[in-house]
């Protein structure tokens, strides 16, 4: 009896030790900072993504995107079983992306996605796998397909976010750095934590699943590659 009460003890104290490795090398992990990769090098140059008039350049399933009056209008009326995108039919990977937003209809959030893939293998000819820079009602950076959320940032952006009209957003993505403009005021400057993830890829626009009617809209799209290592948009 002795021989197996003290056997049951060595194994409490083998798996406490264990639990105990495991959260401070978890611990550890999230404390780690993220290395800093500098911004490619590249040409630089103002690139016309979006011409005001139709979807040339663009690719997604036509029955949700259209364009009027200079605006790109994602919707659905009926459900969006997997997230789908309107996405440029150039790769990127350093650039500056200046726009403006609406959340029409639903209050399911919307974003950017860069740096990834297109990936039909999850359901959609036009659904992505890579970071997502999300907003207006759930806002932070999403790996989708990947490891979930990234970074918060919902706190601070809520009190400058408004959630059924314009919102002016700047993306500077530079190296492995992500800095994110919201009417004027920066709300996050992140670093990704493992580079080797980011690729050159096309930058899209999400009309994120949903069971219900959903409208987004955007406009005054500017982007420009390989760009200054500079805020355009921050009000002083």
């Amino acid at each position: 009896m002795n021989h197996l009460l003290r056997w049951c003890a060595c194994c409490c104290l083998f798996s406490i030790g264990l639990i105990a490795s495991v959260a401070t090398e978890t611990n550890a992990q999230e404390k780690t900072e993220a290395p800093v990769v500098p911004p490619r090098e590249g040409k630089r140059e103002k690139v016309q993504i979006f011409n005001g008039n139709d979807l040339k350049g663009w690719v997604g399933h036509e029955q949700y995107w259209t364009v009027k009056d200079g605006v790109i209008i994602g919707k659905n009326t009926d459900k969006v079983p997997v997230s789908t995108y309107l996405l440029t039919e150039r790769k990127f990977t350093d650039f500056r992306l200046i726009f403006e937003s609406k959340l029409v209809t639903s209050e399911m959030h919307s974003g950017i996605a860069m740096w990834g893939r297109i990936a039909p293998d999850k359901g959609d000819k036009f659904t992505y796998a890579g970071h997502l820079v999300m907003y207006p009602s759930g806002y932070g950076f999403y790996d989708l397909y990947g490891r979930n959320m990234l970074h918060q940032n919902a706190p601070a952006a809520q009190k400058v976010g408004k959630q059924h009209d314009w919102n002016k957003m700047e993306i500077l993505a530079q190296g492995n750095r992500i800095r994110f403009v919201l009417n004027g005021t920066l709300i996050s400057d992140w670093r990704e934590p493992e580079p080797d993830r980011i690729k050159e890829a096309p930058i899209g626009l999400q009309l994120h699943s949903n069971q219900v009617p959903q409208e987004i809209q955007w406009k005054g799209l500017q982007l420009e590659t390989f760009p200054e290592d500079k805020l355009l948009t921050v009000k002083e």
